[in-house]
């Protein structure tokens, strides 16, 4: 019974903190919902840890907001949509539920409002058990919790060093009682590219790579020349570690650590001027890492001095088990303004 009570009242008490902090406008000093504030800290480089220098403006201009994504062109499309010969339609995304595995202090609930149903029989045209003659009712849903669960795309804003996003703007800049001013999930346009599968644990001739295994760049390469591809500017490169397969079978071991790519690994993906990359994986990266003192270094470099967008818990076995390497890749998500990330229906079709 205590677990109920605490699972069913979660949500209230959430309600209930975000009214509070709502009637504090002193809390931030902060615009209105979707309207930003106007201040720009850039020049200010105090606080930067001191092994760190500016790493601003991006390659693709010091307000840029796109990141990697800017490297999907009309051609990169007009390429990618070539690669569909039968039509072949594979789902990349995991069901999120209650019992989706979560980095911890994250939350996720959905109850169902069927409320509805209720107010409907006292409306005055109500007939029989329903709105009208046809009888009509519906049934909605409360969600309570982060877009960051499930297979989702993280926005280059959901990292920083110290307080500094993406082409060094700080939280004072960009940060709002309702979100980010910037690198908002809204700011990102519906994903279609060339998608490259890597299956490294295939490479290896393992089901599943360790627990904080660092895939290498000679991993990497020696996957790639026994797939037969080749990277192209403008890809969206995804990994298969074989580490998803523990997802609603053991997720205590799948969130207890994974294997990732090293940092090499990203710089020289930076390079090739890929558009994005994601791994079967709950983050991106090895876990542990490679440095013990710098934990998640590989997607902190990614979003804040790269741009590079990242992808998480891809279902990538099927076309792992098909052997499909590159194949058109679509992403499509909801917009909602000002979120660090979007739950997300990512397909390979081939």
């Amino acid at each position: 019974m205590k677990r109920i009570v605490a699972r069913h009242t979660f949500p209230l008490r959430m309600a209930l903190l975000v009214l509070c902090l709502a009637q504090q406008p002193d809390v931030w000093a902060t615009g209105e919902v979707g309207t930003p504030t106007h201040s720009d800290s850039r020049a200010d480089l105090s606080g930067l840890p001191a092994d760190v220098q500016p790493w601003w403006p991006s390659r693709y201009g010091a307000d840029d907001q796109l990141g990697t994504l800017n490297e999907i062109t009309a051609d990169v499309v007009r390429a990618a949509t070539a690669l569909v010969k039968t039509g072949t339609i594979v789902d990349l995304g995991r069901i999120l539920d209650d019992d989706t595995p979560k980095f911890p202090g994250r939350y996720w609930h959905q109850t169902a409002d069927v409320s509805p149903h209720f107010t409907n029989l006292r409306r005055p045209d109500v007939d029989g058990k329903g709105w009208g003659k046809n009888q009509i009712n519906w049934i909605t849903e409360i969600q309570v919790g982060t877009f960051q669960v499930g297979t989702q795309l993280d926005s280059i804003g959901h990292i920083q060093i110290g307080d500094r996003f993406y082409n060094g703007w700080t939280t004072r800049d960009v940060v709002e009682t309702w979100g980010l001013n910037r690198f908002g999930t809204e700011t990102v346009p519906p994903i279609v590219t060339r998608g490259v599968l890597i299956d490294i644990a295939a490479y290896k001739g393992v089901e599943r790579l360790a627990k904080g295994y660092v895939i290498g760049l000679a991993d990497v390469q020696g996957a790639l020349k026994k797939q037969g591809v080749a990277l192209r500017p403008g890809d969206a490169v995804l990994f298969h570690t074989g580490w998803g397969g523990l997802w609603g079978k053991d997720n205590a071991e799948f969130l207890s650590g994974e294997p990732g790519p090293s940092l090499d690994v990203v710089n020289w993906l930076y390079a090739q001027r890929i558009a994005l990359t994601g791994a079967d994986t709950w983050s991106y990266g090895p876990v542990p890492g490679e440095d013990p003192e710098r934990p998640f270094l590989v997607p902190q470099t990614m979003y804040v001095k790269m741009g590079m967008f990242g992808l998480e818990n891809l279902a990538t076995e099927e076309l792992a088990r098909h052997g499909v390497h590159e194949f058109l890749f679509t992403v499509t998500h909801a917009k909602t303004r000002g979120s660090t990330a979007a739950v997300i229906a990512p397909a390979a079709v081939f």
